[in-house]
């Protein structure tokens, strides 16, 4: 089963045995190799962060959400994947999200943070 972008199911992430509200991400896609969806779960509370979308009051659930990128409870490291690998992985996320049209590549250590603008000349 793969469910069109944009519907929003209850699904058993595992957290208390609760379900909660996700919003698909992944591209409807007939033919996929297994079943699979990308989704990020909704959550009423909202802490301003880039991670998470407010959304509007939807007339399906109950209390205004907020879509977050959700933190796995990660146990510890075991490696790393090469650069070239990484760089596969996010070119399959982005057919997967039908971002394809999108290029470009983080460096393994993440995000570069900005730089200040050159000061301007006299």
């Amino acid at each position: 089963m793969s469910p069109p972008a944009g519907e929003v199911w209850l699904a058993d992430l595992g957290l208390t045995a609760k379900t909660r509200p996700v919003v698909i991400l992944s591209r409807e896609d007939a033919n996929t190799p297994r079943d699979l969806a990308i989704y990020v779960p909704l959550t009423t509370q909202y802490r301003g962060s880039r991670y998470e979308v407010a959304l509007p009051k939807l007339n399906f659930l109950r209390e205004e959400s907020t879509a977050n990128v959700p933190v796995p409870r990660l146990q510890y490291k075991i490696g790393n994947v090469s650069q070239g690998v990484l760089d596969q992985i996010r070119e399959a996320l982005r057919f997967a999200l039908n971002m394809e049209e999108e290029q470009g590549s983080l460096p393994l250590e993440g995000p570069v943070a900005p730089t200040s603008p050159p000061p301007k000349q006299a």
